[in-house]
């Protein structure tokens, strides 16, 4: 039987037509032994210890089971109904990724509330946003800062009480022992002498599939952030849908699958729709294993620990991963050597239908000196990662591939709750988003794209299914604008359609460059062919509405610095002098170049500028799920982008779309 039969034949006791309360419930009853969640002891003060669960060792993970977690979220639920929360009150949940928010969640939903959710680094301007736009009844947040943001902007909501997921302590700028401020572990006591059994079930049992469970705030990189309303039906359907395509079905023959014995960490937004769903929501009602890292920046250190099967992640956090490797390897002349040898060797061996005798050998002995100890790094156990969120570099891939470290690339967005396609197991294929899931329709629509010169079918993907959202919260004429008049979502997204349905994501419609010779560039490829370049962190390219394609730059400056050394070069200490050094221009320069020669002449860099500040979600120049804030970076160094247009003649002809440099 071919796979996509199937999955669509496929059925199983996670499969169904429940709402995520009793969704959580079935499987905790299924697996109440098992392992649910893991969490590290030193990183947070949590007010549940010594109430629900008993506190980790500082640095190691503590487990509790399925048993243990629904004790908790059943309590929480019985809590928040003595503290006055009704069914379809709204309540925010404004905390990092980690152990609380998953119970919270559950007990929220079981409870009959609808959860909307709030950005952990959100500032007070946008807590009165997230929190005002749907009125939000309470918030259960996690810090004294939290806190303090919420209570500065206290006056324009309507909230009738907070929680706090920590023991805060004393503060006198925000009163903790405020009569409307309860702390996590109260609201568990409280529940825990309150809850009734019958009266839980008839609460599960009230939610229906068209009952509204979560607002989900659009990150986006422009504009207000409009509240997304997903239904229990579009979070259940995608749960099935997923389930379908990554379950243990019995024609996988061998081949990984996400069950019971999976195990995840889990570090990612759970404000996002993609971790809520792929290292929630699905992990959960497989009966998987959830454990939750410290922050992004020790993610090896917990994979190390945590030892997982699979994690959910977005391209800059492999991108990062691939750095960190490449950092190790260049610790010694001779292992960078036998790095790059070996990354040469997987490039080649994966790029080749049949690789022969003497290839498939040089892959052996690769993956025995280096790629072994890269996997036993991350804990010896990855079967596949996926990635979403983002557009993934196919060269990246490629090498994560070699690595035995497979991922499995899918496309989907907060109003698709949000799995839209994901490449199977079982036929990957690098370069593409995979074909649609289950019960998934898409249309592609090519008079609502620019036409980007390839002969497959291009332009605007529109999608309609049980997981598309029905509309924007309190916004009627942006949910009419956002479908066809025949029901179907507009994505704003440009995929090219290959073989057997398998769609290869090309580019945001609105940020595909139109330049002023009428041809049109999509950046994200350009930027995605820089992702293993030891030389470069990150890459913008820019040029709407100019004669040519130019880059903004930031440099790998721990990288230059030994390239440096080893040619003996003595380059200055101040980051901005290094990139005003002509050797750092010339080398950046090559890599560029390089990169160049898998593009199209007018699609090829003709100018690069150098910037030294990195761009991240701190500095307000990446989205929570590290998407670059064009508008953002473009205003930072629009003096650069100013500099290298102006210098290029206004009048003079160009030869860029013959694959000529631009006139002087």
């Amino acid at each position: 039987m071919d796979w996509r039969d199937a999955e669509r034949d496929y059925e199983d006791e996670v499969i169904g037509r429940t709402s995520l309360g009793r969704m959580f419930d079935e499987a905790a009853e299924r697996h109440v032994n098992r392992p649910a969640q893991q969490y590290k002891g030193g990183v947070y003060d949590r007010s549940l210890t010594g109430t629900a669960f008993s506190a980790a060792p500082d640095g190691e993970y503590h487990t509790i089971s399925y048993g243990e977690m629904r004790h908790v979220v059943r309590y929480l639920a019985a809590g928040f109904r003595k503290l006055g929360i009704e069914t379809d009150d709204r309540v925010g949940i404004f905390a990092h990724t980690r152990m609380e928010w998953a119970q919270t969640d559950f007990a929220l939903l079981s409870a009959g509330a609808v959860v909307t959710t709030v950005y952990p680094g959100s500032t007070t301007r946008q807590v009165r946003h997230l929190l005002g736009d749907p009125d939000a009844d309470a918030v259960v947040l996690e810090t004294a800062d939290h806190l303090r943001r919420v209570r500065a902007v206290e006056d324009d909501l309507d909230l009738s009480f907070v929680v706090t997921i920590d023991e805060i302590g004393d503060d006198a700028d925000v009163d903790p022992d405020a009569d409307d401020v309860y702390t996590l572990a109260e609201v568990h006591e409280m529940g825990a002498g309150a809850f009734d059994r019958e009266a839980y079930e008839e609460w599960l049992d009230e939610r229906s599939m068209d009952d509204l469970a979560s607002l989900i705030y659009t990150s986006g990189t422009t504009g207000q952030p409009k509240g997304v309303r997903l239904t229990h039906g579009n979070f259940r359907s995608n749960v099935n849908q997923v389930r379908k395509r990554f379950g243990p079905r019995p024609d996988k023959d061998g081949l990984p699958a996400l069950d019971r014995t999976s195990r995840s960490v889990s570090y990612l937004p759970l404000a996002h729709v993609f971790e809520r769903l792929a290292g929630h929501f699905v992990m959960f009602a497989a009966g998987g294993c959830v454990a939750y890292a410290e922050s992004p920046d020790t993610l090896r250190e917990d994979f190390g620990t945590v030892q997982p099967t699979t994690a959910t992640s977005v391209p800059r956090v492999y991108e990062k991963i691939y750095d960190a490797i490449q950092e190790d390897a260049a610790s010694s002349a001779v292992r960078e050597r036998i790095f790059e040898w070996a990354v040469d060797v997987g490039r080649r061996y994966h790029a080749t239908e049949d690789p022969g005798t003497v290839l498939r050998a040089k892959q052996s002995l690769a993956d025995r000196l280096v790629f072994s100890q890269v996997r036993e790094a991350l804990g010896g156990n990855v079967e596949f990662l996926i990635s979403g969120g983002g557009s993934l570099s196919p060269e990246l891939c490629r090498l994560y591939f070699a690595m035995g470290l497979p991922i499995l690339e899918g496309y989907g967005l907060t109003e698709t709750s949000p799995v839209v396609t994901t490449n199977p197991i079982e036929d990957p294929r690098i370069g593409t988003i995979g074909p649609p899931l289950v019960d998934v329709e898409t249309r592609i629509d090519e008079s609502a794209a620019p036409e980007l010169g390839h002969d497959r079918p291009v332009g605007e993907l529109l999608v309609d299914g049980p997981n598309v959202f029905d509309g924007y919260w309190n916004l009627p004429e942006a949910t009419e604008e956002a479908f066809t008049d025949d029901g179907y979502f507009r994505t704003g997204d440009v995929v090219e359609e290959g073989p057997d349905g398998y769609l290869r994501f090309r580019e945001r419609s609105k940020q595909i460059l139109v330049l002023s010779t009428g041809k049109n560039v999509a950046p994200g490829p350009i930027e995605d062919a820089f992702a293993s370049n030891p030389f470069v962190e990150q890459a913008m390219v820019i040029g709407d509405e100019e004669k040519f394609v130019s880059a903004l730059v930031v440099p790998n400056f721990d990288r230059i610095r030994r390239w440096a050394d080893e040619e003996g070069i003595d380059l200055p200490e101040d980051p901005e002098a290094v990139c005003d050094d002509e050797r750092v221009r010339d080398l950046i320069g090559r890599q560029v170049d390089a990169v160049n020669e898998g593009f199209e002449p007018h699609e090829t860099i003709k100018e690069v500028r150098l910037v030294t500040e990195e761009w991240t979600e701190e500095n307000d120049m990446l989205t929570p799920t590290m998407k670059k804030k064009r508008r953002k970076i473009l205003d930072r160094y629009d003096h650069l982008v100013m500099d290298i247009y102006a210098e290029s003649d206004p009048e003079a002809e160009t030869e860029a779309d013959a694959g000529g440099e631009p006139a002087e």
